[in-house]
C-alpha cells in the first residue's frame, strides 16, 4: 500500500513538473512573437519615416530653387551642368512672365502668350544655391509670329563649363551665343551663326570676343541655287573667308543684354 502512494505521488510531481515547463515554452513564445511583431512595426515605422524625410528633403530643394523667382514669373525650363568648374552640377532656369496683358490675338485671331522670357543661373552649393548672375526679360515669346515660317526655337547647352544660347531656325540655319563665367558674371566670349538655305550652307560667321577677331565664309556658288527648288544638296560649297579686326571693347555680361532680337556687336 505504501508503495503504492508513492508511485501516486511520484506521478503527482512529474505532472506538475511537465505543467510548468509547457507554460514555460509557450510564454517564450509568445514573448518571441510579439518581440517580432514590435520589430516589424519600428522597421515600417522606420521606411515610413525615411520616405517622409526624403520627400521633406526634396520640397526644400524645389523651395530652395524657386525663392530665386522673381513674383510674376514662372518656371519654363531647367537645365543643369558644372558651370563654374567645382565638379557640381550648377542650375539655368529659364523663367517666363505671366501679365494678363500678355496674351494677345495673333495674326491668326488666336489667343497666345507673348510675355517676354529671362535666365537665372543658380551655383550649387553645399548648404544650397548661391545666385550667379539674372536677367528677367532680355528673351522674346516663344509665341512671336514667325511670318511664313516659325519663329527661332531657344534652346539652352551647357558644355566644358560655358553656357551656349542657340537659336534653332530650320532650313534657315541657327546662331550661337558662347558665355563664360568670370569677374562675377557670364560674359559673352563667342558667337557662331550659319545661314541656310535647306541642306546647304550659304554664310557663315565666327566671333571670338576674347581675341577680337571675326571669321566670315561665304559660300561662292550661293548664287547658283534653283530658287524654286528644295533641293541644293548636289550643289557644292565653297567659302571665300574674310578676316575682320573688331575695335576692343569690354565683354558684354548676360545679366546687362536688354534683348537678344536686338543684340549688336
Amino acid at each position: 500500500m505504501k508503495q503504492v502512494c508513492k508511485l501516486i505521488l511520484y506521478l503527482f510531481c512529474v505532472a506538475i513538473v511537465l505543467t510548468g515547463c509547457r507554460d514555460k515554452v509557450q510564454s517564450k513564445a509568445e514573448t518571441a512573437d510579439s518581440l517580432a511583431a514590435v520589430g516589424q512595426r519600428v522597421s515600417r515605422i522606420s521606411k515610413s519615416k525615411k520616405k517622409e524625410d526624403m520627400r521633406q528633403y526634396d520640397v526644400a530643394d524645389q523651395k530652395r530653387i524657386t525663392d530665386f523667382i522673381p513674383k510674376g514669373y514662372k518656371i519654363l525650363e531647367k537645365i543643369s551642368g558644372d558651370l563654374n568648374k567645382d565638379g557640381l552640377d550648377d542650375c539655368v532656369l529659364i523663367i517666363k512672365a505671366t501679365r494678363k496683358d500678355g496674351f494677345v490675338k495673333n495674326s491668326f485671331d488666336k489667343v497666345v502668350d507673348r510675355n517676354r522670357r529671362g535666365i537665372i543661373i543658380l551655383f550649387t552649393e553645399k548648404d544650397g544655391y548661391k545666385l550667379a548672375s539674372k536677367n528677367y526679360n532680355c528673351f522674346s515669346s516663344e509665341n512671336e509670329d514667325g511670318g511664313n515660317y516659325f519663329s527661332p526655337e531657344l534652346g539652352v547647352i551647357i558644355k566644358d563649363s560655358k553656357l551656349y544660347l542657340h537659336y534653332y531656325h530650320g532650313r534657315y540655319g541657327y546662331w550661337e551665343y558662347c558665355f563664360r563665367y568670370q569677374n562675377s558674371d557670364f560674359m559673352l566670349i563667342g558667337y557662331e551663326a550659319s545661314h541656310d538655305r535647306g541642306p546647304v550652307v550659304l554664310f557663315k560667321t565666327s566671333i571670338n570676343f576674347l581675341t577680337g577677331v571675326e571669321y566670315d565664309d561665304e559660300n561662292i556658288n550661293a548664287y547658283n541655287f534653283n530658287a524654286d527648288s528644295d533641293d541644293d544638296s548636289e550643289i557644292d560649297e565653297v567659302f571665300k573667308r574674310t578676316v575682320v579686326k573688331l575695335k576692343k571693347k569690354p565683354l558684354m555680361k548676360l545679366s546687362e543684354i536688354e534683348d537678344f532680337d536686338e543684340l549688336r556687336y
